[in-house]
């Protein structure tokens, strides 16, 4: 497999304002500075601390179900299950791919999304299998952006009853710009309890 790095560049603006005050009058004769009296104690409105987001993690088999709360109003919380396949580069592990599922919505598909680096080519999909055995499913590269290449499943009813009963080794495959398949390996021990989780939330 074909280590690819990752960077991620983050720009953050500032504006400093810098405000000058001053005044001259002309008189005709310098007179004797007026006696100063302090002036009147200034009011402070302190500034409400701003909430940092709520995060929190549950670990199912080898997926984890993380939710994050972002303060209002209104008060809006997000949450997905997810699992990361690292790979070691220069001795040290980094995240390579991330598959992950996002809170199931009623009445509609679950959504499955598959994250992997940008080097890949959008000729070939991703394919998604629970074992050597099972066809698995596919779904086209939708978009890039910099921190890597996304793929959206959308999840029916029975494709999510046969994830639900996976408990095994599967793999995630895509093939990177020069065409080479790339296959990595994804466990389902947890699904299906991380899934009853993550459809709590």
């Amino acid at each position: 497999m074909q280590t690819i790095e990752k960077s991620v560049g983050r720009f953050f603006a500032g504006a400093l304002l810098v405000t000058f005050a001053g005044s001259a009058v002309a008189q005709p004769a310098p007179r004797p500075p007026a006696p100063r009296t302090a002036p009147p104690p200034q009011t402070v409105q302190e500034q409400p601390p701003q909430s940092e987001p709520q995060r929190t993690t549950a670990t199912y088999g080898d997926w984890i179900v993380q939710c994050e709360t972002q303060t209002g109003p209104p008060a809006q919380k997000v949450c997905d299950m997810a699992q990361i396949a690292q790979v070691q580069v220069q001795g040290r592990s980094s995240p390579f791919s991330r598959v992950s599922v996002a809170h199931p919505v009623k009445s509609q598909p679950v959504k499955l999304v598959v994250q992997v680096p940008v080097n890949v080519t959008f000729s070939t999909s991703v394919r998604v299998q629970t074992s050597d055995a099972d066809p698995g499913i596919t779904a086209p590269f939708a978009r890039c952006v910099p921190s890597g290449c996304f793929a959206d499943f959308e999840i029916k009813d029975d494709i999510l009853k046969k994830l639900r009963a996976a408990s095994g080794a599967g793999k995630m495959a895509f093939a990177d710009a020069n065409g080479h398949d790339v296959s990595v390996p994804l466990s389902f021990n947890g699904f299906n309890q991380a899934f009853e989780a993550l459809a709590k939330e």
